[in-house]
């Protein structure tokens, strides 16, 4: 199967701490790479991850708090100087370029590539980027300022062929392409093959929903029904929810049961308050609901593409 892992640079909330950085993640599909949120101390996390700076294809910002943008122009900056030279197109709420592009003014100036913003409307869903092989859209979230998740649809890729049956009915080569999209074979005595005996089904498409930061949100359930992963925030345990709806976050409990509403395949919880010297409780509190349910931790790697379940490298 091709490639689709998940890399946590950082799972914690405003405060980073010894143990934790705050929001950072590189989502790598068939060895692009595409970065959600820069959090202070992301460039560095992302060189124990040995990812490739190179391959980094965009960058999506959830929202203009701190804790998921501050690491954003160091990085920009150190990318010119390994002398990158493909743009960079960066994606994020109202006040992207009243933010940012005079920071890229006056720190990347002699920067050999170019930084592209484009500000997007956090309160409709909408397809931001596409290429062969993935789609990226938005998940309107809500926050104390516009904020969205994003979800990354694997597009399907093209039946099997069965090299014996090929070989069988001496099909030529110019007509594999066709039999994989799903054509059948006619042979020169006229049979009909069908495609089913040519060809073994496509790879299972997988599927990945980034949610943070946010109060729990029902319609975001049929947004992302069925994906193969769901990282939400847990910011808070339950003992807790009057501070999670005042400050426009979530407890496990919540995450555990926006999980179970969706029903999707598995459930990482992330953006951990610094108050919790163990994330345990949130854990516990989020399996209640959904048992399918993980702690995120920096430097995880998860890979999508296993052909049971998610695998933790």
């Amino acid at each position: 199967m091709e490639k689709f892992e998940i890399n946590i640079l950082g799972c914690g909330a405003a405060l980073p701490t010894p143990r934790r950085l705050s929001s950072s993640q590189v989502v790598n599909i068939r060895e692009k790479l595409f970065m959600l949120d820069c959090a202070e101390g992301t460039q560095m996390a992302l060189r124990r991850s040995r990812l490739s700076f190179s391959h980094l294809q965009a960058i999506f910002l959830t929202h203009l708090h701190g804790d998921h943008v501050f690491g954003l122009i160091g990085m920009l900056s150190t990318f010119g100087l390994l002398g990158r030279i493909q743009d960079l197109h960066i994606y994020g709420p109202l006040d992207l370029q009243r933010i940012f592009q005079p920071q890229i003014d006056y720190f990347c100036a002699d920067s050999p590539y170019q930084i592209i913003l484009h500000e997007i409307d956090t309160r409709i869903p909408q397809v931001l980027y596409e290429d062969r092989s993935v789609i990226v859209s938005t998940l309107p979230l809500a926050h104390r300022i516009p904020c969205c998740g994003y979800l990354f649809r694997e597009k399907p890729t093209p039946r099997h062929i069965r090299r014996d049956m090929i070989d069988f009915y001496h099909i030529p080569v110019s007509q594999i392409n066709n039999i994989k999209a799903g054509m059948d074979w006619t042979t020169s005595e006229g049979d009909i093959i069908p495609n089913d005996r040519l060809t073994t089904p496509p790879d299972p498409v997988c599927s990945y929903a980034y949610c943070t930061d946010t109060i729990p949100r029902p319609q975001l359930a049929e947004l992302i029904h069925g994906v193969t992963c769901l990282y939400h925030e847990a910011t808070f345990a339950q003992e807790h929810a009057l501070l999670a709806k005042k400050t426009f976050h979530s407890t496990a409990t919540q995450a555990g049961q926006i999980a179970r509403d969706a029903q999707v395949g598995r459930l990482i919880l992330g953006h951990f308050s610094s108050r919790y010297s163990s994330e345990d409780i949130l854990l516990q509190e989020a399996q209640q609901i959904f048992p399918n349910t993980i702690l995120a931790e920096d430097g995880m790697k998860i890979d999508l593409s296993s052909p049971s379940e998610p695998r933790i490298l």
